[in-house]
C-alpha cells in the first residue's frame, strides 16, 4: 500500500512539472508574429446602411489570425505551408510595442472604413461633406530617410510650402522626384507644427525589387472628418488593418443600389482602397485564399498592383491551385474592377 502511495505521488509531481513547463513555454514570447487563416466574415452582419437594400448572397472580408508567437506557436508553424512565424521587425517600429502596432492596424482600419464609404457613395451618386486635415504617418520604413525625420502620429500638412489635404495630392507632387532630393514637409506633432527635411530614397530590395523610389511611408492615410447621407454604419469589433476596404466598399455599394451584384453567390476578397478607388496590394493573402476556400467562397478578389512580383493575384491563383480549390480568383486594381465583373458576370 505505501509503495503505491508512493507511485502515485511521484506521477502527480511529475504531472505538476509537466504542467508548470508547458504553462512556461506558453507565456515565453518570441521575436516572431504567429499568423494563421482566419475566417470569412459576412458583411451584411457588420455594415448597415440606413434604408439599404438587401441581397440574396453574400460579400465576405477575410481574416488572418495573429498574435506574438511562442514556442508552441513557433513549432506549430513547422507544420503547414498555411501558418507562418515572421520576425516581429518587419511589422514592428523601432521601440513600438505590440499593443502600439496593433492600435496602428486600428487607425489603418478607420481609414479605410471612410475610404470604402466614399469611393461607394460617389459610384451609387450620392453627395457627402468631407473636412479633410492632412496625411496621417502610421508607418516609417526604418531602412529609408523618413526614418530620421518622421514618427507615427505625424500629421502631414504641407509639401514644398504647398498645402495638402489628400494622400493623392502628396503622392502626384513625390510622383517625379528622383533619389537623393529633398522635399520640406509641415508636420504637425504632438500639438506643434515643425518643419521636416526628407530625401527621397529608395525602396528596400524586399518590398519593392524594381528599385523604386518614394518617401518611405507604409500605408499613410488621409486624415478628415465626412458626412454620409444616409447614414452608413460598420461595426469592424477587433478587426484592424487596411486590408477590408475594397470588400467594404461592395457590401456599402450594394446596399445603395438597387439590384444585387451579389447574384446570390457567395463573394469574398482582400485589398486596400483609397480614395480614388485604387485597390492596394496587402499581407497574408495565401492565408485568407484557404478562409475563403474554408467558408464555400464562390468568387475571391484580389489585388493586382505592379509594385513587385509576385502581385496578390498571382499568389491567389498560386495557392488556390495549390489546395485545390474551385473559387474564381479575379484581378482587381480599382474598385471598378470588380463592380464591372459582377455586373457582366
Amino acid at each position: 500500500m505505501a509503495a503505491n502511495n508512493k507511485t502515485g505521488i511521484r506521477r502527480s509531481w511529475v504531472l505538476l512539472i509537466v504542467l508548470i513547463i508547458i504553462l512556461a513555454l506558453n507565456q515565453i514570447p518570441l521575436p516572431y508574429f504567429y499568423s494563421q487563416p482566419g475566417e470569412a466574415t459576412p458583411l451584411e452582419d457588420m455594415i448597415t446602411v440606413e434604408e439599404g437594400f438587401g441581397e440574396e448572397g453574400q460579400f465576405y472580408l477575410t481574416t488572418i489570425r495573429q498574435r506574438r508567437a511562442n514556442i508552441p506557436l513557433y513549432i506549430w508553424a513547422q507544420f503547414s505551408d498555411y501558418r507562418e512565424v515572421v520576425p516581429a521587425d518587419l511589422y514592428l517600429q523601432e521601440d513600438e510595442t505590440d499593443e502600439e502596432y496593433f492600435h496602428r492596424q486600428t487607425m489603418m482600419m478607420d481609414s479605410a472604413q471612410e475610404a470604402s464609404k466614399m469611393v461607394a457613395y460617389e459610384r451609387a451618386g450620392f453627395e457627402f461633406d468631407v473636412d479633410y486635415k492632412g496625411i496621417r504617418v502610421t508607418e516609417v520604413i526604418e531602412e529609408m530617410d523618413a526614418a530620421e525625420h518622421l514618427q507615427e502620429g505625424d500629421l502631414i500638412t504641407a509639401l514644398n510650402g504647398e498645402s495638402l489635404q489628400r494622400l493623392e495630392e502628396m503622392n502626384a507632387l513625390l510622383e517625379d522626384k528622383e533619389k537623393g532630393e529633398e522635399v520640406e514637409l509641415t508636420v504637425q506633432r504632438d500639438g506643434e507644427t515643425k518643419t521636416e527635411t526628407v530625401k527621397i530614397d529608395t525602396f528596400p530590395e524586399e518590398m519593392d525589387a524594381a528599385g523604386n523610389t518614394g518617401l518611405g511611408l507604409l500605408y499613410p492615410f488621409t486624415q478628415r472628418n465626412v458626412h454620409f447621407d444616409p447614414e452608413v454604419t460598420i461595426e469592424a469589433g477587433a478587426i484592424g488593418g487596411p486590408s477590408a476596404g475594397l470588400m467594404f466598399a461592395l457590401e456599402i455599394y450594394n446596399q445603395l443600389t438597387e439590384g444585387d451584384l451579389t447574384g446570390g453567390l457567395d463573394v469574398a476578397g482582400t485589398g486596400s482602397i483609397d480614395d480614388e478607388g485604387k485597390v492596394g496590394r496587402i499581407g497574408g493573402i495565401p492565408q485568407k485564399i484557404v478562409a475563403a476556400d474554408k467558408s464555400g467562397v464562390d468568387i475571391f478578389f484580389a489585388p493586382d498592383d505592379e509594385l513587385a512580383s509576385p502581385s496578390n493575384y498571382e499568389t491567389a491563383v498560386e495557392t488556390a491551385e495549390d489546395i485545390g480549390t474551385d473559387m474564381k480568383i479575379v484581378p482587381v486594381k480599382e474598385f471598378e474592377d470588380a463592380v464591372s465583373y459582377l455586373e457582366n458576370r
